[in-house]
C-alpha cells in the first residue's frame, strides 16, 4: 500500500496549477485519498523562462515539457500532467502518455479590444498571437491584418491587449474557462473553419511505461473519448513531423463507436492549404489520424512544406 504522497510535476504558471489541480482532484475522488497523499511540485521550463520569441525560434514543442520529462525519468516524479497540445510527438524513451482528463472545449476564443470578432476589426489593425497556427488563418480570414508574436502568461496577454498593444488576441477557450475568465471573450471561433491545433482543450499526463503502480493509479481517471481522439489528432501531426514551426490544425469527434477526423496545413501566410476529412472506428483512431496525415502530405507536395522555412 503507498504511504508516501504520489508526486505531481507541473509547470507554475495558474494554468498549470489549475490543470494539476483537476488531476489530482480526481484521483482523490477517485481513490477516496486525502489531500495528503498528493504532492504538488512546480517546475520552471524553458518555455516559461523565454518569453519575448516565438516558440518556433526557441525550439518549437518541448519547451513545456523537457524539465518534467528530466524529474520524471530519474523517478523524482510518479507522473506529469501536461496540456496535450503542449506535448511533442516523440516523447523521451521510456516515457507514455498514460490517461487523459475528460476534454474541455476545443474552440479558439477572440479577446477583442477595438471589435468584438475578427472580421469586425478595423483595416491594418495589429493582432497578437503567439501559434502559427493562429498567425496563419488569421491572415486566410483578413489579409491586411498586421499578426505580431504574443506570448506570456494569459493573464500578461490580457493586461498588453489592454494597455492597447494589439486590437485583439486568441487564447483556447479552454484555458479561460478553466482560469475562470470567460467573461472576456468577445467571440468563438467555429472549429470548422478555424480549426483548433491537434490536443487542444486536453489535459495529458505522462509517467514511466511499465509502473504499474502509477498505471493502476491513473487508470479510473482516463476518459476513453479524449483517449482516441486526441490520440488520432497526435498521429496525424506526427505524420506532417508537426512541430510548433508548423501551421496545422484537426480534431477529431467520437459518434458511439466511430471516429471522425478534419485536418487542415496551411502555409505561415495563409495563402495556400491542404484538408482533409475522414473516419472510421475508434479502435483505429490512431491509425486514422496517420492515414489522413500522409494523405494530406502527399496531396501537398515536399515543396509546401519547404517553402514555410
Amino acid at each position: 500500500m503507498q504511504t508516501k504522497p504520489f508526486r505531481i510535476g507541473t509547470r507554475g504558471s495558474p494554468l498549470a496549477l489549475a490543470q494539476a489541480h483537476e488531476a489530482r482532484d480526481r484521483l482523490m475522488a477517485a481513490h477516496h485519498l486525502p489531500e495528503d497523499m498528493f504532492e504538488i511540485v512546480v517546475l520552471t521550463t524553458k518555455g516559461d523562462r523565454i518569453t519575448d520569441r516565438s516558440l518556433a525560434e526557441i525550439g518549437g514543442k518541448g519547451l513545456f515539457t523537457e524539465e518534467l520529462e528530466q524529474k520524471l525519468t530519474a523517478g523524482e516524479l510518479d507522473f506529469a500532467v501536461h496540456s496535450a497540445k503542449d506535448m511533442a510527438t516523440k516523447l523521451p524513451e521510456g516515457l507514455y502518455l498514460s490517461a487523459y482528463l475528460p476534454r474541455e472545449d476545443i474552440r479558439d476564443a477572440v479577446i477583442g479590444r477595438t471589435a468584438r470578432k475578427l472580421i469586425d476589426l478595423p483595416h491594418g489593425a495589429t493582432v497578437g498571437s503567439s501559434s502559427l497556427r493562429r498567425q496563419a488563418l488569421i491572415r486566410r480570414m483578413r489579409p491586411d491584418i498586421n499578426v505580431i508574436t504574443f506570448r506570456g502568461l494569459v493573464e500578461t496577454r490580457l493586461r498588453k491587449l489592454e494597455e492597447g498593444e494589439v486590437d485583439a488576441t486568441l487564447l483556447a477557450l479552454a484555458g479561460l474557462k478553466r482560469l475562470g475568465k470567460v467573461d472576456v471573450l468577445t467571440d468563438i471561433l467555429d472549429p470548422d473553419t478555424f480549426p483548433p491545433a491537434p490536443a487542444q482543450g486536453a489535459i495529458c499526463i505522462e509517467s514511466r511505461i511499465g509502473d504499474a503502480r502509477v498505471d493502476d493509479l491513473l487508470a479510473p481517471v482516463n476518459d476513453a473519448p479524449t483517449f482516441d481522439t486526441v490520440s488520432c489528432e497526435r498521429a496525424f501531426l506526427a505524420a506532417l513531423d508537426g512541430s510548433c514551426r508548423t501551421p496545422i490544425g484537426g480534431y477529431a469527434v467520437c459518434e458511439g463507436d466511430l471516429i471522425r477526423f478534419s485536418g487542415l496545413i496551411i502555409t505561415p501566410d495563409g495563402r495556400s492549404q491542404h484538408a482533409v476529412t475522414t473516419d472510421g472506428h475508434r479502435r483505429d483512431a490512431a491509425a486514422l489520424g496517420t492515414r489522413a496525415g500522409q494523405d494530406v502530405r502527399a496531396r501537398a507536395g515536399s515543396a509546401f512544406f519547404d517553402d514555410w522555412h
